[in-house]
């Protein structure tokens, strides 16, 4: 990097970075290198970190945020696509990733991540706002259709036993595999609002 004149805290992150550059301080020194608007270097170092902490969100985050501030919304999808399906309340990737989708014109995307934001932030006006304005528009768009429900059809009732006389062994299996799935996701979710609301 050429000789910049940096601020005292990006010195310090720095120097720690140097002293180990397989901590995890590349974080906050991208975020200091992007508030100083030094976005090309926040980039090069939050990747290089990424390279060594992969799943390390707040290395995601600060990379998301300066590729943001330059305009690579391509990018910041595809980077916080996996964070927000692993960390769903971290707002600040929710929002970048809303905002990124909205500027590609993915109004559905949009959409669900604002919806998102506002699951977890239920008092946030300005979002609620968003949310109304996407929805309307994407009706209006026909990028979300209203749909009618199907005509009731008549139902057979037939014993119990007909519907587990099927090869149990498959049944059962598969029964037990949706039911792992759907408790593995309530414990993840579960964990990440203990974490953050503790």
């Amino acid at each position: 990097m050429e000789n910049k004149s940096f601020s005292p805290l990006i010195y310090d992150y720095l120097k720690k970075y140097q002293e180990d550059p397989t901590s995890r301080i590349f974080a906050p020194l991208a975020e200091a290198y992007r508030k100083a608007g030094l976005l090309d270097e926040a980039i090069e170092i939050a990747r290089e970190g990424l390279r060594v902490h992969p799943n390390f969100v707040g290395g995601r985050v600060a990379l998301a945020r300066a590729l943001f501030e330059k305009r690579q919304y391509d990018e910041v999808v595809e980077g916080l696509a996996v964070v927000v399906r692993e960390v769903p309340d971290n707002l600040v990737a929710q929002k970048l990733l809303a905002e990124s989708c909205l500027m590609l014109g993915r109004i559905a995307e949009a959409l669900s991540a604002f919806k998102m934001l506002l699951y977890f932030n239920p008092s946030d006006t300005e979002t609620a706002r968003v949310v109304a304005e996407l929805e309307a528009q994407a009706y209006e768009d026909g990028v979300l259709v209203l749909r009618k429900d199907p005509a009731p059809q008549k139902m057979q009732i037939k014993p119990a036993r007909d519907a587990i006389s099927r090869d149990d062994r498959v049944l059962r299996a598969q029964a037990i595999a949706k039911i792992e799935l759907l408790q593995t996701a309530l414990v993840r979710i579960e964990r990440y609002r203990h974490q953050n609301h503790s």
